[in-house]
């Protein structure tokens, strides 16, 4: 699967997501593209997966007629050592995402 991971993620989290391919918006050369362009870039470049942590995409952007799915991550912070212990969640959720969807996985920090 080809992920996209936006510029909210520490580009070391790569490595976690095994058996993917992944990339990150500066990779992609989409720095500093706002939601919306950068929704529409990552779609027409092929990504079936856009990881962010942005809860705030939910609200600003429609995206049921995308090819491209969302998957919000909520977790304490965007730090490395915090979003490593759901890098397994997140493998599983590639499994089920369809395009056009959001998925939100949540920290079991935040869930108490």
């Amino acid at each position: 699967m080809k992920i996209l991971l936006d510029e909210c993620l520490p580009h070391d989290f790569r490595h976690c997501l095994q058996g993917h391919e992944v990339h990150t918006v500066e990779w992609a050369g989409w720095k500093s593209k706002k939601n919306g362009e950068l929704i529409k870039a990552a779609d027409s470049g092929g990504y079936q997966v856009l990881l962010t942590v942005d809860q705030g995409i939910l609200y600003q952007q429609d995206i049921a007629t995308r090819r491209i799915a969302i998957i919000v991550i909520r977790s304490k912070t965007n730090q490395l050592e915090d979003l490593v212990p759901l890098a397994q969640m997140i493998l599983e959720a590639f499994e089920r995402v369809t395009p056009g969807q959001v998925l939100t996985i949540v920290s079991e920090d935040l869930s108490q």
